[in-house]
């Protein structure tokens, strides 16, 4: 029924490569170059000092705290999985073509990270176009919040024969059994509050039309099938203030920008 008010695909993308996981980094692309140090009789650390300093700074970034229970139980787990990993080293699991894959696509994510993380940063939103964006927003949602319910059927023939029961007297939320849209028809047709912008044209347009306590008297049709509509309760809009929003804003714009450069990048390359 609503509209997809943000580009989810977008926005999946960025938040998948925008930030290097703990997890993702727990997996080394592959073993350091140089030798790591041997481990001594006085349980010296063997891991190279690199992997510590990045994880602990990755953690201690994300909020983790930094202590020093926190800082060995690192040491342990770094050691152990160097000594994990020499062993398979040594039966030449590290040759497996399979594994030399994941070990490639574990690289290649890095660098893809690096590159977004680097783009983003180059190409930051204005606030003089995240405001626009704001305002644009803020006037497609208009000045009042609807609390509807609809009954969404396959054929006019119904809708007409649903509306026909309620102006019987039948109960919207029992007539709602019938309905097509699993989302609410469990709920009494129930689609909580909203604004006419999110939903499609139509279907906006019958609601605005009713007054509180109504319900649509000839069925409305849009692509999802036919619509019997009520509005239960009907409010002034509650819009968030800009700096409330702006992160959110932020991602939206820089997800699109973002979409619009690999659209290009793909062009350029014939993909």
């Amino acid at each position: 029924m609503t509209k997809q008010t943000l580009t989810i695909a977008v926005l999946a993308m960025l938040t998948a490569l925008a930030g290097l996981s703990v997890q993702a980094q727990d997996k080394p692309a592959a073993p350091p170059k140089a030798a790591a140090p041997a481990a001594s009789s006085s349980g010296k650390d063997i891991f190279p000092k690199a992997y510590y300093d990045f994880l602990l700074k990755e953690r201690t970034a994300q909020g983790q705290p930094d202590s020093a229970e926190a800082r060995n139980a690192l040491r342990e787990q770094l050691n152990t999985r160097e000594l994990l990993a020499r062993e398979a080293r040594k039966k030449g699991l590290d040759k497996s073509p399979e594994i030399k894959t994941q070990i490639d696509l574990a690289s290649q994510t890095v660098l893809v990270n690096a590159f977004v993380a680097d783009w983003v940063k180059a190409n930051p939103v204005s606030d003089a176009v995240l405001r626009k964006e704001y305002d644009t927003i803020k006037s497609q949602m208009g000045d009042k919040e609807y609390k509807v319910r609809h009954i969404l059927v396959a054929t006019e023939d119904e809708a007409k024969e649903t509306i026909a029961a309620l102006q019987k007297g039948e109960k919207f939320e029992k007539l709602a059994d019938r309905s097509k849209d699993p989302g609410s028809k469990d709920k009494g047709g129930d689609l909580d509050w909203n604004a006419p912008g999110n939903f499609v044209k139509p279907f906006s347009e019958a609601m605005v039309k009713l007054p509180k306590g109504k319900f649509t008297t000839v069925p409305v049709q849009t692509q999802f099938g036919w619509h019997v509509i009520e509005v239960d309760d009907i409010r002034e809009a509650k819009v968030p203030p800009f700096d409330e929003v702006k992160p959110q804003l932020t991602q939206r714009m820089q997800g699109q920008q973002l979409d619009a450069y690999v659209k290009e990048l793909r062009a350029k390359n014939g993909i």
